[in-house]
């Protein structure tokens, strides 16, 4: 029988597998509830990367601490907490030596889930905040085929690439992606690589390049489309629409996928008045992780997969 994979990515503030393991089977379980699809197999894969920043993170709080003037700083919890946790993950991702570890942590939980699926299988992606950047830049970045990196975490970069059908340079072999599901996510910003790539030469970060040849492929295998849904809370502030910055970031390749905004909560009466103002980015934290327990998120993930 086929089997729909479903592959969970985490983003930040997520630094033990459990608590991550938790998240990933609630979501799963309430997918696979609302699938009313008994002619196929639905399994996930969770990948945890979020301990792989911790020890730098911690090192980097004790600087802070370490300062005479700490104690004057305002919104401590907020600096530690959130920015440092969000900007911190970028920052250390993005550097070769972490990067790296994530490669290498792909590797050992994923890659070999990927190479042993059947025809007829598909994957799909579910990605959370940091998350969805981490399996992008992963899977279509050029900096991974830098002739200077490492030649071991280049070729394990060009088998995770090649497990997944659509991307150079083996375009016909691997499980096809059928549907694309970003929460709370800050992907929309790397539209700005390209627009800075046309002006200034290539950037080894755009994800544009190998992205459309993925799409293109598979709307070729597929002839419609591929979903993609980009669920955002209105509280939360990594979250960034996506519908009008596809066509940004993949100029005529954007009528290959089929893109929408989901918002996942309206709010109430009271917050309503405070909606465009500071206050509510702090309390941000608890609508950036609310996704994982979300009926509209969990419904909306079924009928895709259900229909793709």
């Amino acid at each position: 029988m086929p089997t729909d994979y479903i592959l969970f990515v985490h983003g930040v503030k997520t630094r033990k597998q459990e608590d991550f393991g938790a998240l990933a089977t609630t979501l799963f379980n309430r997918i696979q509830s609302s699938m009313r699809d008994e002619s196929r197999v639905l399994k996930s894969i969770p990948f945890f990367w979020g301990d792989l920043n911790q020890a730098a993170q911690d090192e980097l709080l004790n600087g802070f601490k370490a300062s005479s003037k700490w104690k004057d700083f305002w919104f401590q919890d907020f600096r530690t907490q959130q920015v440092l946790e969000f900007v911190g993950d970028a920052a250390l991702y993005l550097s070769r030596h972490v990067g790296s570890q994530v490669v290498q942590r792909f590797e050992k939980d994923v890659l070999g889930v990927l190479q042993t699926t059947s025809p007829g299988d598909r994957l799909h992606l579910v990605t959370h905040s940091w998350g969805t950047v981490i399996l992008f830049d992963l899977l279509f970045a050029a900096r991974w085929e830098d002739p200077q990196l490492n030649l071991e975490i280049r070729q394990t970069v060009q088998q995770i690439r090649n497990a997944l059908f659509g991307l150079p340079p083996i375009v016909g072999t691997g499980i096809p992606i059928a549907s694309i599901h970003t929460m709370g996510s800050p992907i929309s910003l790397f539209s700005l690589l390209t627009i800075s790539g046309t002006l200034g030469g290539k950037s080894t970060h755009d994800l544009s390049p190998n992205l459309k040849s993925l799409l293109e492929q598979l709307y070729t295998l597929r002839k419609k489309p591929l979903p993609w849904r980009n669920f955002a809370h209105p509280g939360d502030p990594i979250a960034y629409p996506l519908e009008g910055v596809i066509p940004l970031l993949l100029n005529d390749a954007s009528q290959y996928v089929e893109t929408q905004d989901v918002i996942t909560d309206k709010g109430n009466i009271f917050n309503r008045p405070f909606q465009q103002r500071l206050i509510p980015v702090l309390w941000g934290g608890d609508a950036h992780g609310s996704y994982w327990t979300n009926e509209v998120v969990s419904n909306t993930i079924a009928e895709v997969i259900r229909l793709a």
